[in-house]
């Protein structure tokens, strides 16, 4: 739509004001008046910096959507309504017209606010942290090696600023599903959070661990080789994070005694390589304390070996063991991103599952002072201190 120029109803002294669409977040400038369209999303108009006595904005619901996806009026640092705080309008077909009147009492509202339904909101620090599905271990049939451990899934944490009204969206990723005939097994699922003015954070689902002459798997931590080659490691921190999400699975000992797989790599370490006669352990999973107390996730699932020898266990952060021969491998525990076991193998059998990878999980750590409680997807609610803590198990979303 092209801009227009309209007189400012209501207004002593405003002039006429140029209109045009908004449908992102974008800075206001001084006399002009927004249409503005959160059909697809909330928006936040920022007010200009240095405004001047006698400044006016105007802004319109442009599509009746705000009672769907609000639009928040950030005033950058001066008065709205004689505080400092943003002001969230949530009226279907709301129109509103500012005025700047001094430093004492800033931008007041000359007409359009809907009282009792409208309200001037803070911003806030929140604390995520976000780990994706771990991958499964590699699965076997008769004479194929000792098979490498799933990577666990991608780790990754963030605090950012969210403005009230703010809608945050929580994907919870997956465990890779257990690989029941020979070869490589599955990568986890991505985790995930998004919301207007939110960086996304997605972390990776975890790499599957090898089965015979194919390679492991990369993710946000990589599977780990198995023992009867050639056979490759599978890459962690995949894609690429600042700071790393993810570890390396380990190598193998091809072709030699009971073929140890490798482990397959965890948020705080590489995977541990397989010998002749000894799987590699998973990689250690990474603390955090958001929930208020110390719990590690996101560990490296255990590599198997052929008919003999000793498994690898799963890393701390639950990691699922290895096996040995015909043995049970056991999956990643869920809700912690950890990988799935390798699986072993013997002579003449037909197939040998691995360990599924456990699913990931999304935490959110919010002030109390300013935790909502709308909320979807049925997270696990806790307090710590002045923190209210959401532990989501399953996709779902928060409206701060």
């Amino acid at each position: 739509m092209p801009s227009t120029k309209v007189a400012s109803a209501g207004l002593s002294g405003s002039g006429v004001l140029t209109w045009s669409v908004q449908s992102t977040n974008f800075t206001a400038v001084a006399n002009n008046g927004y249409y503005v369209n959160t059909t697809s999303a909330a928006i936040t108009i920022t007010l200009p910096a240095t405004p001047s006595v006698g400044n006016s904005i105007g802004i319109v619901d442009y599509a009746g959507t705000f009672d769907t996806n609000a639009l928040t009026i950030n005033p950058n640092g001066n008065k709205l309504e004689s505080g400092t705080v943003n002001l969230l309008l949530t009226g279907e077909r709301e129109g509103v017209t500012l005025n700047y009147i001094d430093a004492t009492q800033g931008w007041l509202c000359n007409s359009g606010i809907n009282e009792g339904t409208d309200a001037l909101t803070t911003s806030y620090s929140v604390d995520f942290l976000v780990v994706a599905g771990g991958g499964s271990g590699g699965g076997n049939v008769g004479t194929q090696g000792g098979c490498g451990g799933g990577g666990a899934g991608g780790y990754r944490t963030s605090t950012q600023t969210v403005t009230g009204g703010t809608v945050i969206t929580i994907t919870v990723g997956d465990g890779g599903a257990t690989k029941s005939g020979a070869g490589t097994g599955n990568n986890g699922s991505n985790s995930s959070i998004s919301g207007s003015g939110l960086t996304t954070i997605t972390s990776a689902g975890g790499g599957a661990g090898a089965g015979a002459t194919v390679n492991a798997n990369s993710g946000g931590s990589g599977g780990g080789a198995n023992g009867e080659g050639p056979s490759l490691k599978g890459s962690g921190n995949t894609p690429s994070t600042s700071p790393s999400q993810g570890n390396d699975g380990g190598t193998s000992a091809v072709n030699s005694g009971s073929y140890g797989g490798g482990g397959g790599g965890g948020a705080g370490a590489v995977g541990v390589n397989g010998t002749s006669s000894v799987a590699g352990n998973g990689g250690a999973g990474t603390a955090s304390s958001i929930t208020g107390s110390s719990v590690t996730r996101a560990g490296g699932g255990g590599g198997a070996t052929y008919t003999a020898g000793t498994a690898g266990t799963g890393g701390t952060g639950g990691g699922g063991n290895g096996c040995v021969g015909a043995g049970t491998p056991t999956s990643g525990t869920a809700n912690s991103g950890g990988g799935g076991g390798g699986s072993g193998g013997q002579p003449g059998g037909s197939s040998f599952p691995s360990g599924a990878g456990g699913k990931g999980v999304v935490i959110l750590s919010i002030p109390t002072a300013n935790y909502s409680s709308t909320t979807t997807g049925s997270p696990t609610v806790t307090t710590s201190g002045s923190n209210t803590i959401l532990e989501f198990t399953g996709s779902g979303t928060y409206t701060g």
